[in-house]
């Protein structure tokens, strides 16, 4: 009971496959309070209906991460409801399709600020708007999700500076929350089936090559994803920050897949 009474916003809950609700379910079952956002009202139903299969009662707020006015909005509605905020999770991404595909050479202009806008500046905005209820925890705690920024994936283009700029965020809000004894911290999660990587041209390419030089010669799953953030958003882990934690089944250690290399 990693989060037995703990009080964690999750934001970016797209459906069933998404991260971003994988670590929900894992900060319930380590016993924390979960509410989550959606998008807008295409999400709502999907999202809503996510809530209900595992609690009645669990919040559910519209968050356009674009918007500093609904994260306002949100940081409000949670100090009426918990008072309170011990986790805040930034599951957040987006780049046009017709500027993620490409090639970085080819990203418009408009494409890079959207990519950054959304993917890295929301970390900071939704940070500062709950940064008033996170003080108020004896362990607060942020969690952002990313992706292997140290390597070039081809395809993945104008959303891997996004992810980039994303950790050094990560950094640089790690040092301003530290003031206030709250913690910010990234995982760095391998390639996972979801509702975003389906964006990706060749991400079924990225499975299987990821599965074929993992020392653990598969690829990880979301829960495993969802485990570890539990453990980083709650006091167990209360030393950490500033830090990208890689959960890939070590994908990222490796040069070239084993059998590409002679003994």
């Amino acid at each position: 009971m990693l989060l037995e009474g703990k009080k964690v916003l999750v934001a970016g809950v797209a459906n069933r496959s998404s991260i971003a609700w994988a670590v929900a379910e894992a900060v319930l079952r380590e016993g924390g309070q979960v509410a989550l956002t959606y998008q807008n009202q295409r999400l709502e139903q999907r999202v809503r209906d996510l809530a209900q299969s595992v609690d009645p009662h669990l919040p559910c707020y519209e968050l356009d991460a674009s918007s500093s006015e609904q994260a306002a909005e949100v940081a409000d509605m949670l100090a009426k409801e918990w008072g309170v905020l011990d986790g805040l999770v930034h599951s957040i991404a987006f780049a046009p399709k017709e500027d993620l595909t490409p090639g970085i050479l080819k990203t418009s202009l408009d494409g890079w600020n959207t990519a950054l806008h959304i993917s890295a500046y929301t970390l900071l905005e939704l940070t500062r708007a709950m940064m008033p209820l996170l003080e108020k925890s004896e362990s607060g705690s942020v969690l952002t999700l990313t992706y292997d920024t140290g390597k070039v994936y081809p395809n993945y283009n104008v959303m891997g500076v996004a992810k980039a700029a994303l950790e050094a965020a990560m950094r640089y809000a790690c040092w301003d929350a530290g003031r206030k004894q709250v913690r910010v911290n990234a995982i760095s999660a391998g390639p996972i089936k979801t509702l975003a990587a389906r964006g990706i041209s060749g991400f079924g390419n990225m499975l299987d090559e990821g599965s074929r030089k993992s020392p653990l010669g598969r690829n990880v799953t979301a829960e495993e994803v969802g485990n570890t953030a539990a453990f980083l958003l709650g006091p167990a882990s209360s030393g950490i920050t500033g830090q990208v934690v890689f959960v890939d089944a070590g994908q990222s250690i490796m040069g070239v897949p084993a059998a590409a290399t002679t003994a």
